[in-house]
């Protein structure tokens, strides 16, 4: 639904007078009435109390939405009003509320109110909005605030539109290329942008098609690659590369697209790229950089993890709302336990979560075995995946002839015995599961010989029949020890408190800021989302929520720097750090890069220690997530949002603080 739809202006309230919380639902119950929208005063205000005697609708950051479908109500309306003094609303954060939307909905108006209660979230949390609604002092002015942002979306799309027609027309030399991070979160953007800035400094056109986690941005045309001198690949995964045969190609880690454009730009341009051929795609690609153990080990790992994320966090963060939005709704004392799926529509998220979720491990294993085997790797992969995220194992798999001698009961219970040592060996047990059967994979590609006619043969019916089947009995075996090691991992973390937790926080929160988006933070990222799953029903995890409160320091840490040492800072600087507070709340550590990367020796440690600090402290007091990304978008699925808050600012300033200390001032 279209908010402004039922926003009402005739009802809006721009000064509420009531000093308490019951004093502003009269008041706004009473615009209702006035303006005929409700008939009946009493029956719908009892409505809205009853909803408020579950859980308060005031969700805190000065925002209350209160609301009932109710038989006194005759259209669905949305009420919007302010209070230029705030009123305790008996907020989930204890804070003053001054904003209020009440939504009121027919009685057979199936979910109309959970429906603005979603529209009017995603408006809400995007930075500053509230702040514009502050400022509003008309029903006009209101309405125009929610048109804006629609429009802001739509504008930028078209922006992007219009570029992709100025590059089949200009005259000016063109150059494709692609980027891709192992995320798509934030290096594939950055990249984009950077090519895009110096082809423009440089007199050329580059057009560049995005890999993102949303999935391709952009797609390059096949006229477009016809007519490009040369063809980028800035990417730290597999694109797709055939469409490029015969045109002069340079493949580099998408790092090299955001610090070395004019280099390869100026090598396209130059002719020196090498002509690309698609039969020798996989050779082309081996020379391009030779890969050492360690190298490979984490390319493999992070192809399975940018392949498993989405699902991480599409999942878990349905799952979390779940969780939120029966918050909202109100759960009974008693029913507490079933908190996420009391209510119609956050079972069903959960439910669409849970399912998300459970892809989480076969995937990972399927794309670590794609990324080394290619495609015969893939379906050995997610056999791997799913045995370890089932348990299976030598010992706990029932073989029906051994009990079919026993009666019913017998048979249950031992059949209960052999399926209760079905455990699953988790993210540790996918992980090495995806390099067995990527390995065993090649291991039958190479010395499984057939004859030539028979090769379509191998590939569809030999390969995965052999390596399924090797891979399948290699993980019951291995699975024994890896469900051992996973259990005692979760164990320990479960019963982490004090100083452990706090040494936890410290590590983990280090980690995000020593590379920023490079291996070290995404092996602290991982680690973080492995715990998740296990932990969501007791309310979120504390490795997860010291993870994305330690990412969040080094790109707030670049904005403190350049406020407080503005002259240390030249003028580009300083509007990239504004830049900065956008790319730190939404948990996009790879914004200060550039930072971190002109000047490493200073920048780096600085943001570390801000990072650990964070970590810690979050580890100390023993907060929680129940979401694996999302920044200050999914505050409201931590503990206690308003000392996590806290926390990431703390680390933000103490980083920025020694980072502008140490930093030469500029010539």
């Amino acid at each position: 639904m279209k908010i402004q739809d039922v926003l009402n202006k005739n009802v809006m309230l721009f000064d509420l007078q009531a000093t308490d919380k019951e004093g502003v639902i009269n008041e706004m119950v009473q615009s209702l009435v006035d303006n005929g929208v409700v008939t009946d005063f009493d029956t719908f205000k009892a409505g809205i109390m009853n909803r408020e005697a579950q859980t308060s609708t005031g969700l805190g950051d000065g925002i209350a939405m209160p609301h009932s479908k109710n038989e006194a109500v005759k259209e669905a309306t949305v009420l919007f009003a302010k209070s230029n003094k705030g009123v305790d609303y008996a907020s989930l954060d204890g804070q003053p509320t001054d904003l209020f939307f009440m939504i009121a909905a027919p009685e057979g108006a199936n979910d109309t109110h959970l429906a603005a209660l979603a529209e009017l979230s995603k408006y809400l949390m995007k930075p500053g909005f509230a702040d514009k609604l502050r400022q509003a002092s008309t029903p006009d002015q209101v309405i125009a605030a929610f048109d804006a942002e629609e429009q802001e979306a739509a504008a930028e799309e078209a922006k992007k539109a219009e570029a992709v027609k100025e590059a089949a027309s200009s005259d000016k030399p063109l150059i494709v290329a692609v980027t891709a991070c192992t995320t798509g979160i934030a290096h594939t953007y950055m990249a984009e942008e950077a090519l895009i800035k110096k082809g423009e400094e440089m007199g050329v056109t580059v057009r560049v098609e995005t890999n993102g986690a949303s999935g391709v941005g952009n797609r390059l045309t096949a006229e477009e690659i016809a007519k490009a001198e040369g063809v980028i690949i800035a990417a730290d995964k597999a694109v797709e590369t055939a469409r490029f045969d015969g045109k002069k190609l340079i493949s580099k880690p998408v790092a090299a697209g955001i610090r070395q454009t004019e280099e390869l730009i100026q090598t396209i341009l130059d002719g020196k790229a090498e002509v690309f051929h698609a039969e020798n795609a996989a050779q082309a690609s081996a020379s391009q950089e030779k890969l050492s153990l360690g190298g490979a080990f984490y390319k493999h790992l992070m192809s399975g993890v940018s392949q498993m994320l989405p699902f991480v966090i599409g999942g878990g963060i349905l799952i979390a709302l779940a969780f939120l939005i029966d918050q909202i709704l109100g759960v009974p004392q008693g029913q507490l336990s079933h908190l996420g799926s009391y209510h119609e529509l956050p079972a069903l998220l959960k439910a669409i979560g849970d399912t998300a979720f459970s892809f989480m491990l076969p995937i990972l294993a399927g794309f670590i075995a794609y990324s080394i085997a290619e495609k015969p790797g893939l379906i050995a992969g997610f056999v791997a995946g799913a045995i370890a995220k089932a348990g299976l194992a030598f010992g706990n798999i029932v073989a029906y002839a051994k009990i079919a001698d026993l009666d019913p009961k017998a048979a249950e219970e031992a059949i209960m015995k052999i399926t209760s040592h079905q455990v699953s060996s988790g993210f540790l047990g996918a992980l090495v599961g995806g390099f067995l059967a990527g390995g065993i994979v090649l291991l039958v590609k190479k010395y499984v010989k057939v004859p030539r006619s028979l090769e379509g043969a191998k590939s569809i019916l030999l390969m995965p029949l052999i390596g399924v089947a090797l891979t399948g009995f290699t993980m019951l075996a291995v699975n024994i020890p890896m469900a051992a090691i996973n259990t005692g991992l979760n164990n320990f973390l479960t019963s982490l408190s004090g100083s452990s937790a706090v040494l936890l926080g410290l590590l983990v929160g280090g980690m995000m800021a020593v590379d920023m988006g490079g291996p070290v933070n995404k092996a602290a990222y991982v680690f973080g989302t492995g715990t998740l799953a296990a932990t969501l029903t007791s309310g979120g995890s504390v490795v997860m929520a010291a993870v994305m409160a330690a990412g969040m320091v080094p790109p707030l840490a670049v904005f403190v720097a350049t406020v407080l040492f503005k002259d240390k800072f030249t003028q580009e600087e300083r509007d990239s750090g504004l830049t900065n507070i956008i790319m730190g709340l939404s948990f996009i550590t790879e914004g200060a890069i550039p930072f971190g990367a002109a000047d490493p020796a200073r920048a780096i440690p600085s943001f570390i220690a801000g990072s650990a600090l964070t970590g810690a402290l979050v580890g100390l007091a023993g907060l929680k997530l129940m979401a694996p990304h999302g920044g200050i978008f999914v505050i409201a699925l931590t503990s206690n949002p308003l000392l996590y808050i806290l926390f990431v600012l703390i680390g933000a300033v103490v980083s920025g603080i020694l980072f502008g200390l140490l930093r030469k001032p500029k010539n």
